[in-house]
């Protein structure tokens, strides 16, 4: 079946960069929109930022001209640079895809396992 592998995560300083990396694999018809999700301790999972088959980006105000988020659609890979870091970035990253298994079936929604990212201060 389809899987979300992400890589990337660590623990970094304040101020440094991080480089995420999300890989859809099995069997995959075509991707829609490819996304990052964060969650940390005791708060609910926000949108960081999606990127569109077509490559257009949204962001949170909260990351916004320090994220950026790109894709290798031949590799069906989503990237997310993360530069500037702050320690509020802290939480477990999740790379999240709307993918479409067979022709003429509806997309669905699949998620990585997560990745952890910690900025110490």
């Amino acid at each position: 079946q389809v899987q979300l592998v992400e890589s990337g995560g660590g623990l970094v300083q304040a101020g440094g960069s991080l480089r995420l990396s999300c890989t859809a694999s099995g069997k995959i018809f075509s991707i829609n929109a490819m996304g990052w999700y964060r969650q940390a301790p005791g708060k609910q999972r926000e949108l960081v930022a999606v990127i569109g088959s077509g490559s257009s980006t949204n962001y949170a105000d909260s990351v916004k001209a320090r994220f950026t988020i790109s894709r290798d659609n031949a590799k069906n890979t989503t990237y997310l640079q993360m530069d500037s870091l702050k320690s509020e970035d802290t939480a477990i990253y999740y790379c999240n895809a709307q993918i479409r298994v067979k022709r003429f079936l509806s997309v669905a929604n699949y998620w990585g396992q997560g990745t952890e990212v910690t900025v110490s201060s």
